[in-house]
Formats: structure tokens, sequence, C-alpha cells
């Protein structure tokens, strides 16, 4: 019998990453990332004129970061124990915004903080892929976790039934972030998002 089925992003859900890449922009870069706005590139500037760094720059920059530093990146408090205790009656995909290049990058990286799920790598939306995935393992239920409200709008409209959670681990991005439209329920902290999760895929 198919089990029920969590799909969750890694960056700022199961990962610590904003603060890593700000305090590594500034030491390799000499740039500023002031993430605290909510405006992702639009955060970026250079520490000795002020000028904004050009949106051209923003995904070289990134992929320069997972490329190399990203062993600098630390565990949500409280994730790896939530996943262990979703894993008891549900199976885990951790779908992430990471080039193809990247997977097992992030497959050794995850496993360093004693997560090992399947790992999936995704450009764009989520919505397909989650469908794609909620499809391949047949699950009765599935619920979905990201940070981001754009995914979450995705989800909503390729795989309705999803139960959608929007997560913001970075306490100083958080209050910056409004709850995503197309989410079913704001929980930014995993000791109460695990109840909510399990309440939902325990229920079939």
């Amino acid at each position: 019998m198919s089990r029920p089925l969590l799909i969750t992003d890694c960056d700022e859900v199961l990962l610590h990453m904003v603060s890593h890449f700000d305090a590594w922009l500034m030491e390799a870069h000499g740039i500023d990332f002031a993430f605290e706005t909510g405006s992702f590139g639009g955060s970026m500037t250079y520490h000795k004129t002020g000028k904004q760094v050009s949106e051209d720059k923003v995904w070289p920059l990134l992929e320069e970061f997972f490329r190399s530093e990203m062993d600098r990146q630390t565990a949500v408090p409280g994730a790896v124990e939530a996943l262990g205790r979703i894993g008891e009656v549900a199976d885990i995909v951790i779908l992430t915004n990471i080039g193809d290049e990247a997977h097992s990058w992030r497959v050794r990286q995850l496993e360093t903080h004693g997560i090992r799920h399947e790992v999936v790598c995704n450009r764009g939306g989520k919505g397909r892929p989650a469908k794609s995935i909620i499809e391949r393992h047949g699950a009765p239920v599935a619920a979905f976790v990201d940070d981001l409200p754009v995914h979450h709008q995705s989800v909503a409209k390729h795989a309705p039934d999803t139960h959608r959670l929007h997560m913001v681990a970075e306490p100083r991005l958080a209050p910056a972030v409004p709850m995503a439209e197309f989410a079913h329920a704001r929980i930014d902290r995993w000791e109460e998002a695990t109840a909510w999760l399990l309440d939902r895929l325990e229920n079939i």
C-alpha cells in the first residue's frame, strides 16, 4: 500500500542558506545583502559604492555559492528530528531549485546533517514536478513545504489537493515575508509544523 508523501524544499526549510550567503558575499565579493527587505536580488549592493548588483549577476553568485560554499549551511533547528518523525508514517522527497549538476552536492550536503531522502532538482515552478512525484509515489495524500510563495501558487495550480505549508525558517527574513496566498498555513518552526503535517498525513 502506498504511503503518504511529504515534499519539502531545502533552503530556509531544512537548511539555513541566506545568512551564510550573506556572510560569503561580503567576504568574497564585498557585497552587502540586506535580505531582511524580502527582496532577494534587489537586496544586493556593493559595500564600497552602494551601487545595486545587476540582476544578471544574481544567479551566477548563487551558483558560485552552491558550487563552493554549501558546507557553510547549517540545519534548521528541529528539522532533522521532524523528518525522522514524519518519515515513520510518510515517504519524503526533497524538491530543491538547484541545477541538476548540483544534485550530488546536495545529496552529500544533506547526508552530513543526517538527512537521507530522495532529492529532486528543479528549475522554475514546483507545481509540475510535485505532481509528477505524487503520481510516481501513488501517494493517497501529500503535503508540500516551501519558503517561496510562487511555489505554493504553482503547486496549488498543478496539484491542488496537496496540503501546502508556508515556512520561512530564517528569523531575520521571516518578518519581511507575508504568508503565501496559496498556502493553507504559515508556520516557521518545525516544532509546530510537525504536528500540522502529521495531522494531515496520518488522516487519510
